[in-house]
């Protein structure tokens, strides 16, 4: 449970980047909003490759693992990005689906969680496992 708690806390204070705009958890985020409608999509999510289960792994691996994300998502609306905080930063992908079809693809990159926004909505963590 600890465990639990404390990734908790971390990706309450992380903030995550799609392009130039940005989400946190429990927290509107206008700019995304839009990003969304122009997509004609009611929901989005954050989704990362790299460091499988929240361990750290080698810069080339996680990009390779990135790469793999970005070569899935080529069917769909998608913005590179980024989330972290402090000395915890990775690249992630805001992907226009729901957070229902989101998850899948969380779990296939090995992923704890999502962070997924409604239009008009506050961004919210749904943990995949």
């Amino acid at each position: 449970m600890k465990h639990a708690r404390h990734l908790f806390r971390a990706y309450r204070a992380s903030c995550y980047f799609a392009g130039a705009h940005a989400a946190r958890i429990g927290r509107r985020a206008p700019a995304l909003d839009a990003l969304l409608r122009s997509w004609r999509a009611a929901e989005g999510v954050f989704i990362a490759a790299g460091n499988p289960f929240s361990r750290r792994m080698a810069e080339g691996w996680n990009a390779r693992r990135h790469a793999l994300l970005r070569h899935r998502l080529r069917r769909l609306h998608y913005v590179e990005g980024r989330g972290g905080a402090k000395r915890w930063w990775e690249a992630h992908c805001f992907i226009g689906i729901s957070a229902t079809r989101g998850k899948p693809l969380a779990r296939l990159f090995r992923q704890n969680a999502v962070v997924a926004l409604r239009r008009r909505g506050r961004a919210r963590l749904i943990w995949v496992f």
